[in-house]
C-alpha cells in the first residue's frame, strides 16, 4: 500500500514555483481578502501568506470587517481587479450570510480568479480547456499522477457534488478518460457505487464516512475531507485503519490533499501572473 505524500509533492512544487519566480523583475502578487473573525479562515489565510512569502511572491492580506456591505466588498474586489501588482485574487470563504458569495467570485476578473470558482473559469474546464481551475481537484489530479494512476477508462467515484470540490473534480476525471459517478446525500446504493470504484475521491465531509466495505481490493483513495473530532485530532472523511489494508494507495489526513490545495494556488497565481508577460 502506498502512502500519497501530499506534503513532499507539495513541497517539491513550491521549490519549482521559487526557482521560476527568481527569474522575473517584478514578483507575482496574490491578495488574500478574509472577511470576519472566522478561526479556521484565519489559519487559511495565514498558511497563504506564508505560503507566498516562501516562494518570492508579493502577498497582500486584506481584513475586513463581519458587517462590511455587500457593495463595499465588491468596491474592493473591483480595487484589486484593477491593481498592476496583483496576479491572483481569493476570496476567504464561508463569507457572512448577509453576502452573495457567487456575486463576489463572479466579480473577480477570470484573469485573476485563482481560486478558478468563476463560471468562465469552470465553462473553460468543462470543455477541457481550463486556463485556471479549482485548486483542490487540480492537486488531486497531481497526486495521482505522482503514482502513475492512468484514468483512462478506470471507475472514479467522487462522495460530494460541492462546486469547490465534488463538481470540478468530475469533469477532471471525464478530460482525463476515466467514467464518474458523483454521489451526494440523495444517491442510492452509495456503498455499493463506491466499492465499485477504481478511484474514491471522498470529499462530503463527513468524519470516517467511508468504510472498509465502501471499498474494493486494491483501490486508490483520494481523502480531501478534514474533520475536526471532539477529542481534537483531525481525521479525513475515510475510516483510515479500516481501509489502509485494502487499497493500493491512499492519501493521509492530515499531510495530504490540504498542503497540494495551497501549493496548486501558488501555481495558478504563477500561471495568471505569466499570461501577462
Amino acid at each position: 500500500m502506498k502512502i500519497i505524500d501530499g506534503k513532499k509533492l507539495a513541497e517539491n512544487l513550491r521549490k519549482n514555483i521559487a526557482n521560476e519566480v527568481k527569474q522575473y523583475s517584478r514578483p507575482p502578487g496574490l491578495a488574500v481578502v478574509l472577511v470576519g473573525d472566522d478561526e479556521a479562515s484565519q489559519v487559511y489565510v495565514r498558511n497563504k501568506s506564508r505560503a507566498c512569502v516562501e516562494v518570492g511572491f508579493y502577498s497582500d492580506q486584506i481584513h475586513k470587517s463581519a458587517n462590511i456591505t455587500e457593495e463595499e466588498l465588491l468596491s474592493e474586489v473591483n480595487r484589486l481587479n484593477e491593481n498592476k501588482t496583483i496576479d491572483g485574487i481569493l476570496v476567504q470563504l464561508p463569507l457572512p450570510p448577509h453576502i452573495d458569495s457567487n456575486k463576489i467570485i463572479e466579480a473577480i476578473i477570470p484573469e485573476k480568479d485563482v481560486d478558478g470558482f468563476s463560471s468562465e473559469n469552470i465553462g473553460k474546464l468543462s470543455q477541457n480547456k481550463s486556463f485556471i481551475s479549482p485548486c483542490t481537484p487540480k492537486g488531486v489530479m497531481k497526486m495521482l499522477d505522482s503514482i502513475k494512476c492512468d484514468l483512462r477508462g478506470k471507475d472514479c467515484v467522487i462522495i460530494g457534488a460541492s462546486n469547490i470540490v465534488g463538481r470540478p473534480m468530475a469533469m477532471e476525471f471525464l478530460n482525463a478518460g476515466a467514467t464518474v459517478q458523483v454521489c451526494h446525500k440523495e444517491t442510492k446504493d452509495i456503498v455499493q457505487k463506491a466499492s465499485s470504484a477504481d478511484v474514491i475521491v471522498a470529499a462530503a465531509g463527513v468524519a470516517n464516512l467511508v468504510k472498509e466495505d465502501w471499498v474494493k481490493e486494491g483501490a486508490v483513495i483520494i481523502d480531501v475531507g478534514i474533520n475536526r473530532l471532539d477529542n481534537g485530532t483531525l481525521t479525513g472523511d475515510v475510516d483510515y485503519d479500516a481501509v489502509k489494508d485494502k487499497v493500493s494507495a491512499i492519501s493521509p489526513v492530515p499531510g495530504g490533499v490540504g498542503p497540494m490545495t495551497i501549493a496548486v494556488l501558488l501555481e495558478n497565481t504563477l500561471t495568471a501572473y505569466q499570461a501577462k508577460l
